[in-house]
């Protein structure tokens, strides 16, 4: 053994050792150039309890620590192994391991056997202990940290690995007592606790000669770990087993790192051990037994490298692949290795990408396996290359699989020439041959070499063409799907054409043009290409093609009573119409799609698909919400959260973190609309709460664009919330939150999402403006609406092209009140005009009715600027028109915002015409939107009315009204200065106090 010096530095790790490794690896090179590696003398205790007298047995333990023994021997330790101990026994055999490690460099302790926690100490279970032994656990049981700290006190570095987390082998309500008087204390729910005697370095005196500890656990702390098969070694002592023997040169928290992730692989992610320590030098174990050589030294060397990788994977990430593994049944191994082949730089970072990618190479690993049967040849050494191809898969050494099926095509293409005369045996070998082919197709696939695949594919079916009809449609349908992988991945047009020419070929193999279920099955896939194409052209053709071909197929897979085919051709025809109907100002598509996916959920059941059907939820919710944009009050909001609601249910964050996320994500989308449209503030915070949550999940670090878009739409929220006070530190953070956005949407990357942060920011900046009276906010407004335009062309987006020029008219008619410049609201004009051009009363009824209520808004501005009659009397037709689709009761801030408009135009109208024949009119808009604009609910808009129900009566006490309507008057204004006070706006006090005044004055004169 040696270990190198570390420059004095004191590291401690995190759990599973991943920063602690990453800081040994950056100063190995450094410490080599200050000291030597020193050879050290080390001494092991290897302890097995299997034959327990009076709790549950365990078969494995003595397996175990007779192979550690010997392990440890061949690494040098002077070794000693210790089985069935009772508490007088393994007391001695620790008191002496003590005393016979005093001067050694090095005391290792492995044990195997039962151990429990209980008050902070965890303890070893003699083989003679029942239930009273805890009531003297000092005595009785033996404490670990008593061992630690003796040994730290003569020994430099002191090892410890506790293959003893199993369950509690004693009652359940058990307590334990350290001594007779001592306090009892429960016993851990789940296996130990971190030791106390291995504690951090970091405040270790000067005078302390350890160089640290290492206790390794079989499993996390508080977390049971696994026996394994009797007869066997434990999943922990396996590992251990295979990797520490193993060692030339390798740092031991690098081989540990290796020992975590080979559990947690060969337990299919059930357990995983844990590791806590401090050692201030890098610690090297010294001349280890022969390695694996030929092919199991290849697929070994590549798998450690593999663990390693895994160490340093995210755990949401572990969670996709965990869940990917258990529902399409794979090994988790093989699926790792996948992800190791395409490389940590180039897996994705958004979830729904990385989904895909799983689900492919997934469904790939599947038809491997299912194959291994079918694949004949009379060559053994072909036979020996493919089944150390299959084990090099297995064990997810996916480069390596590769070599050994490159070797054996090589062998294949060797012996070509060679092949017998007689029809029969050739046919044999071409299929034989054809197999190798597809073979190292498949594996090229699983690294994500689809044009290879597509390659090798077509070489197979040349191979089979003529002689096996089953087999050439085979693997002609696996060179189309090459073919579209590759073209999707790479956006390479033509190797999706050539997937259509492929499917078209298979086509062509059904005899007189049956319309059967391979036919369907065939088209609908031959339209994922179509659809494929479809959404990268401006131009819908191929969509509608692609939406034809699903219908057709939806045909025969009813006649055929295909359930599961059916679904998935109906959930592609939801999804084409979806994408169709985003396009289109017509919600007709948007409807279908709609109608579709509800379909689909018939044929998913939750008892029997939960997965499925929780997805088909999320997938319903997201066309409501957005056929709920095109409607006139969002009839289909509630529908689209209760769809997200019910997609929760099977989504949990403990069991599918990634798709609970991007489902809270979605849900809180849909809470903010509905918040805003029934002005309620308690729908937006939960939305926010929402987004929040998600959050959690989607941090920056590990999902960037997930992590974006939930930031971006937390703006929107807590933009939502601004409505319901007049600060500003609630916009000031949306801003924040759109700027966090932006800096991973950029234009060249995600085109559409920098759009839409656009739009969202110059809305934050109007509310600013408007608030503040900024001239410079309300400008950056402008930039930014016409900023988001630049992607937002009206051939392409109509409706987000409408949307931005309305939301520019909003800030251009507030600019031309803050700066009292008319030509602004002639701008805002032309921009809601522009609005109208595709926001039809037919097809988007509160799109439309919201640009006729900010023109109306415009024209009553831009009136007062010349006095002109004509334009008030066309701003209170707008206004009446927008109140035909905005109701108290679907839009009641949006209605009482008309109301009020109407009122101010009239009252207006008869101060140019010089008149009090409005006045009524005028009176009964503003007291309607009091039903509104509560004192309570907002006070700010409660004063406006109060101040406007004020000019009333003073306009009416000028024509004649007598001294009661000057006394009314005086009383609205009051109520007016209050309500300012309240909501915190104090801008329109001063003004409202010389209304006062003058109508006082009027009063002294009458």
């Amino acid at each position: 053994m040696t270990f190198v010096e570390t420059s004095g530095r004191n590291l401690l790790a995190r759990m599973w050792l991943t920063a602690f490794v990453a800081a040994l690896f950056c100063l190995a090179a450094t410490a080599l150039a200050f000291a030597e590696a020193k050879s050290l003398k080390g001494v092991a205790l290897i302890i097995g309890q299997s034959n327990y007298l009076h709790i549950a047995a365990l078969p494995n333990p003595a397996n175990d620590a007779r192979d550690m023994a010997k392990m440890l021997t061949d690494l040098g330790f002077d070794a000693r192994n210790v089985t069935d101990r009772d508490a007088a026994k393994l007391n001695r055999d620790l008191e002496r391991f003590v005393e016979d490690a005093e001067g050694a460099d090095v005391a290792f302790i492995y044990y195997s056997g039962h151990g429990i926690e209980a008050g902070g100490e965890n303890y070893l279970v003699p083989v003679d202990a029942d239930v009273t032994s805890l009531k003297d656990a000092g005595q009785e049981l033996v404490p670990i940290s008593a061992v630690m700290d003796e040994l730290k006190k003569t020994v430099p570095v002191t090892i410890m690995l506790l293959d003893a987390c199993r369950t509690n082998p004693f009652p359940a309500d058990a307590v334990v007592r350290r001594a007779p008087t001592a306090s009892a204390e429960p016993i851990g729910a789940g296996g130990l606790e971190p030791v106390r005697g291995a504690k951090a370095l970091a405040n270790a005196s000067a005078q302390d000669a350890s160089l640290g500890t290492v206790v390794g656990f079989a499993a996390e702390p508080g977390r049971p770990a696994l026996d394994g098969a009797a007869g066997e070694n434990s999943p922990y002592a396996a590992a251990l087993l295979r990797h520490l023997a193993a060692m030339k040169g390798t740092e031991f928290g690098s081989v540990m790192r290796m020992v975590t992730e080979e559990v947690y692989l060969d337990t299919k992610a059930k357990q995983r051990p844990w590791v806590n320590e401090s050692l201030r030098r890098l610690l090297y174990f010294g001349v280890a037994p022969p390695e694996p050589t030929g092919d199991d030294g290849l697929i070994t060397g590549e798998r450690r490298q593999l663990l390693l990788t895994i160490s340093d994977l995210p755990d949401p990430k572990r969670a996709q692949v965990e869940l990917a593994s258990l529902q399409e049944g794979v090994p988790l191994d093989a699926l790792y290795g996948v992800l190791r082949a395409l490389g940590t730089d180039k897996i994705p970072e958004d979830p729904t990408d990385l989904q895909k990618v799983l689900d492919a190479q997934a469904e790939r690993l599947k038809k491997m396996m299912s194959e291994r049967a079918a694949l004949r040849t009379d060559d053994p050494e072909i036979k020996r290359l493919v089944a150390s191809a299959d084990k090099a898969i297995g064990q997810g050494a996916m480069v390596t699989a590769r070599k050994f099926l490159d070797d054996a095509v090589g062998r294949v293409e060797q012996n070509s020439g060679a092949v017998d005369e007689a029809e029969e045996l050739v046919r044999q070998k071409r299929i034989a041959d054809a197999a190798i082919y597809a073979k190292r197709a498949d594996a090229a696939a699983l690294v994500f070499d689809y044009k290879s695949a597509a390659n090798d594919y077509a070489k197979a079916f040349s191979l089979v063409e003529k002689w096996d009809d089953k087999l050439r449609w085979n693997y002609k349908n696996q060179e189309a799907e090459a073919l579209n992988a590759h073209g999707y991945a790479t956006g390479d047009l033509d190797a999706l054409q050539h997937a259509i020419e492929a499917y078209r070929v298979i086509l062509n193999f059904i005899p007189n043009g049956e319309q059967n279920r391979d036919w369907a099955i065939t088209r609908n896939n031959m339209a994922v290409v179509l659809q494929t194409i479809g959404e990268r052209e401006t131009e819908t053709a191929h969509l509608e093609e692609a939406a034809q071909i699903f219908r057709a197929s939806l045909v025969v897979f009813e006649r055929e009573k295909d359930d599961r085919n059916w679904a998935a051709a109906q959930n592609n025809l939801a999804n084409v119409l979806l994408k169709i109907g985003e396009r289109e100002s017509d919600p007709k598509r948007l409807n279908e799609a709609v109608a579709a996916m509800r379909a689909t959920l018939e044929k998913r059941p939750r008892d029997k698909l939960p997965v499925d059907w929780a997805a088909s939820q999320n997938n319903l919710g997201l066309a409501l919400y957005a056929l709920s944009e095109r409607e006139p009050a969002g009839e289909h909001l509630k529908d689209a959260e209760a769809a997200y609601r019910l997609a929760l249910e099977e989504y949990t964050r403990e069991k599918a973190p990634v798709e609970w996320a991007m489902v809270e994500n979605n849900l809180g989308n849909t809470l903010v609309t509905l918040g805003i449209q029934l002005n309620d503030k308690a729908k937006i915070n939960e939305a926010a709460d929402a987004f929040r949550a998600a959050l959690k999940v989607r941090t920056r670090e590990t999902f960037p664009v997930s992590w974006a878009t939930s930031r971006l739409n937390l703006g929107n929220a807590l933009s939502g919330v601004a409505r319901f006070d007049m600060g500003t530190d609630t916009l000031e953070e949306a801003a924040a939150a759109y700027d966090d956005a932006l800096t991973v949407f950029t234009r060249q990357r995600f085109p559409m999402d920098w759009a839409s942060a656009q739009n969202n920011l110059g809305s934050i900046y109007q509310t600013l403006g408007q608030r503040t009276r900024d001239a410079a906010r309300l400008e950056q407004s402008v930039a930014a609406f016409q900023a988001a335009r630049q992607v937002y062309v009206r051939r392409k987006f109509p409706q987000d092209w409408a949307m931005s020029h309305y939301n520019l008219g909003n800030t251009l008619q507030l600019l031309g009140g803050v700066t009292d410049k008319p030509e602004h609201y002639s701008e805002a004009v032309d921009a809601y005009s522009n609005a109208l051009r595709e926001y039809k009363r037919e097809t988007n009824p509160r799109q439309w009715a919201l640009a006729q209520a900010g023109l109306g808004s415009t024209l009553h501005w831009l009136s007062m600027s010349k006095a002109d009659p004509k334009t008030l009397r066309d701003s209170i037709a707008a206004r009446r028109a927008a109140l035909e689709v905005l109701t108290i009761e679907t839009a009641p801030v949006d209605w009482a915002n008309a109301q009020n408009g109407i009122g101010m135009s009239l009252l207006n109208l008869g101060n140019i015409e010089r008149t009090g024949k409005y006045l009524d009119e005028a009176e009964a808009a503003f007291t309607a939107t009091l039903t509104v604009f509560t004192r309570e609910s907002q006070p700010m808009q409660w004063a406006f009315e109060q101040n406007n129900l004020g000019d009333i009566h003073w306009n009416r006490a000028s024509y004649g009204g007598g001294k009661a309507e000057y006394v009314r008057a005086i009383a609205f204004f009051e109520n007016a200065k209050q309500g300012f006070t309240e909501a915190g706006y104090t801008i329109p006090i001063p003004l409202t106090d010389q209304k006062i005044d003058l109508v006082k004055k009027q009063i002294a004169k009458k």
